[in-house]
Parts: structure tokens; C-alpha cells; sequence
């Protein structure tokens, strides 16, 4: 029984990247939190986490382990869960997040949930929305892109997405297979917003200096930004799940390494209240597991 105490441990610190939020999900101390990760790393004879100044960072070790025991280890304790007296699955669950990301990441996954009797109440918007939702406890989820107030808010890491160059192909005349800086400022951008937020970080890790850009059009829709992208309109900056299938069937070109590429990390947020209810703490280990790695 030890070994499936230590691995529950190991899954909660693989999915929180982090000791001290393992051991808050599990009702434990951080040192006790630590001491299963070893033993786990002594079972397998391999490190499974690089130990950062502020959290851990999984190795390819790890990963390969979650993807074994994650779908065995989450299925007995739900087996489990579901035989103890008072535990009812079901009720309204509320998630805020990006529409873009929702709909392309979110809803399909959460979706097998209505066959379990829950009623899901999906809602969209900017951060500010999202954080104003999210304190006033209107929702019972969130998903963001900047960490939340420890005191108040769990979390647990959802999907590190990588920020990918994209243009189409009609483009290719005017920006080649490698744009230069020149090259991209005589093309219109196609920005989420005035900052460049998805802009910025990949400028600066191409040309190593700031952008002095400004969009030729901002749109806080990536599905609509994608498509005009498609059609020639100009050059953007997508996260890699958000144009993976029109890279891969050329609609669109990407010159960025994808090993190369900023990563931006997206996390499930929830009030710490809303883990008081059982079918909560069902829910969010569903949504966990289904954007776990395979």
C-alpha cells in the first residue's frame, strides 16, 4: 500500500510541478510530500523531477511514469470514491477560461461528464473577467495563464503550450523560410491585443531585442486570428495546439523550432472552498487526467 501512497504523491507533484502544492492536494506535509517523490525515484532508479528555486520542472522519466500509472491510479481512487456513503457525483459545475482555448481544449474533454449526471456552465473572458469570477466565487474553475493567490486559490498545472511563427503560405515570397526583422515589419501583424502578448516573447527570443511593433489588427479571438491567417492576411504568433493541424496539412508555415519556442504555462484554478465538495475534487481530477500526457 505504501508504493500506491508514494505514486498518488508522485502524481500530485508531476501534475502541480510542485512539492508544497502536492502536499496541500493531499493533506500532508512537504517533507513527508518530498520523502514519497524519493522513494519513488529510489523504486524506479531514476530522478523524476529537476528541483528548481521555485518548484520542480518533470524529467522524461517522469512523464513516461505518469502516463503509466495515472489512468490505473486516478480509476481506483474514483472506484473507491464512489463506494463510500454520501458521495454523490452530479450537480452544476461553472468554468471560466479563454473562449478560444474552451473550445478547442476544454469542452470535449468535459463533455463526458453529462453522462454522469453534471450540468457544465461553461463562461468566457479576459483575465479580468476570469479573476473577477474567480474571487467572487461565481465559478467553481478557472483557467489561466498567471499563477493566483496562493492563500485563497488551489492550482495545479493544465498544459504548457509553446508559441509558434505562423503565416501562409502565399506569404512566403514576401517573408522567405526564415523572416527577417525587416521582413516582418513590412507584413501586417495579427495580434490577441495592443501589449503583443504572444508577440513579444518569441520577438525576443528571435532578435534578442524588444518589438517596436504595432499590430495592424488586434483581436482577442485566436480561432479568428488563425483564420486570417490562413487566408494571407498576415503574419501571427499561435500557440502550437491552437494551429498544429494547419501546419501539418500546410495551410500554414512556421519557421519557429518548436523545441526553440516560448512556452507559456496554463493553469486550473479553483477556490480552496470548492475542494469541500467531493464531486468538485471528482471533477477537477477529471479535467487533470484528460490533459494529462499520453
Amino acid at each position: 500500500m505504501s508504493h500506491l501512497t508514494h505514486l498518488r504523491t508522485f502524481l500530485e507533484a508531476y501534475r502541480a510541478r510542485s512539492f508544497s502544492k502536492a502536499a496541500e492536494h493531499l493533506g500532508i506535509t512537504q517533507p513527508a510530500a518530498s520523502m514519497h517523490v524519493q522513494a519513488v525515484e529510489a523504486l524506479v532508479g531514476k530522478p523524476l523531477f529537476h528541483r528548481l528555486p521555485r518548484g520542480v520542472e518533470p524529467t522524461e522519466a517522469a512523464d513516461e511514469l505518469a502516463r503509466s500509472v495515472a489512468p490505473y491510479l486516478d480509476g481506483l481512487e474514483n472506484k473507491i470514491a464512489s463506494l463510500r456513503p454520501g458521495l454523490l457525483k452530479g450537480g452544476t459545475i461553472h468554468l471560466v477560461g479563454p473562449s478560444d482555448f474552451i473550445h478547442s481544449q476544454v469542452a470535449a474533454r468535459l463533455a463526458p461528464l453529462m453522462e454522469e449526471g453534471f450540468l457544465l456552465r461553461f463562461h468566457t473572458g479576459t483575465k479580468k473577467r476570469i479573476y473577477e469570477m474567480l474571487e467572487s466565487k461565481q465559478i467553481d474553475f478557472a483557467i489561466t495563464a498567471s499563477l493566483p493567490d496562493e492563500q485563497t486559490h488551489g492550482f495545479a498545472h493544465l498544459l504548457t503550450e509553446r508559441m509558434l511563427l505562423v503565416y501562409a503560405p502565399s506569404l512566403l515570397d514576401r517573408l522567405g523560410q526564415h523572416p527577417t526583422q525587416e521582413q516582418l515589419t513590412q507584413v501586417p501583424l495579427i495580434a490577441f491585443d495592443e501589449d503583443l502578448a504572444l508577440v513579444r516573447p518569441l520577438w525576443s527570443s528571435m532578435f534578442q531585442i524588444a518589438p517596436q511593433l504595432q499590430a495592424a489588427l488586434t483581436i482577442p479571438d485566436l480561432r479568428i486570428i488563425k483564420d486570417l491567417a490562413i487566408g494571407g492576411h498576415g503574419w501571427t504568433v499561435l500557440p502550437d495546439y491552437q494551429c498544429a493541424d494547419a501546419i501539418a496539412d500546410g495551410r500554414l508555415i512556421s519557421p519557429t523550432v518548436p523545441g526553440e519556442a516560448p512556452v507559456n504555462v496554463l493553469y486550473l484554478v479553483w477556490p480552496k472552498s470548492a475542494l469541500q465538495s467531493p464531486s468538485r475534487v471528482y471533477v477537477r481530477d477529471f479535467l487533470l487526467n484528460a490533459f494529462a500526457p499520453m
